[in-house]
């Protein structure tokens, strides 16, 4: 089941991003080898984005699977101009190792996609991916993202933009995760 975050879940984002650099520690890629810009700025950013509802937390019964950030606001990590076109900017998309290597993230990138064109007429899924992580470069390519050049925020550690358009949907197979409706109103 794929849910809004609450204060709740702090801890299950956290501990899916420290499962991720974990792993990223035996890959070559110097990506969340030390939290950015430090860990208390870390915890700032997952608990400002708990609270303004733009954290998604995909859920195996009462396990974390996956987790993605999406918002309608690029936060001034694109160059002026992009701003026009409306799009998602997805950031933090992590799925556990235990569910690596089965689409979820790709389904994710459609549904956060698909979400934001019916939501408020977005056009483009964007992403600042890590600058140094040419294997997650390859990883948004083969998910139909094109390379878009670098955020001139000086010193931002993902600084490579990446866009697709919300119409090209990708994932193929049968879906990994329902939306949660949310509480009902009566």
């Amino acid at each position: 089941m794929l849910r809004r975050a609450g204060a709740n879940d702090f801890e299950a984002v956290l501990g899916l991003v420290t499962e991720a650099s974990q792993w990223l520690r035996t890959k070559d890629t110097d990506q969340w080898a030390a939290p950015w810009p430090d860990a208390n700025g870390r915890k700032e950013r997952i608990t400002r984005a708990i609270g303004a509802s733009r954290i998604w937390i995909a859920w195996d019964g009462d396990r974390p699977a996956a987790t993605l950030t999406a918002s309608p606001n690029d936060h001034l990590i694109w160059p002026p101009g992009n701003g026009q076109e409306p799009a998602v900017y997805v950031r933090r998309l992590t799925v556990s190792r235990r569910y690596a290597g089965r689409g979820l993230g790709g389904q994710l990138l459609d549904w956060a996609g698909v979400r934001a064109s019916r939501e408020y007429g977005a056009l483009w899924i964007r992403v600042d991916v890590w600058t140094t992580n040419i294997r997650l470069h390859n990883y948004y390519r083969r998910q139909g993202f094109e390379y878009c050049g670098l955020s001139p925020v000086p010193g931002y550690p993902s600084a490579a933009l990446f866009q697709r358009a919300t119409d090209q949907l990708r994932s193929t197979g049968a879906p990994l995760f329902r939306e949660d409706p949310g509480p009902v109103a009566i």
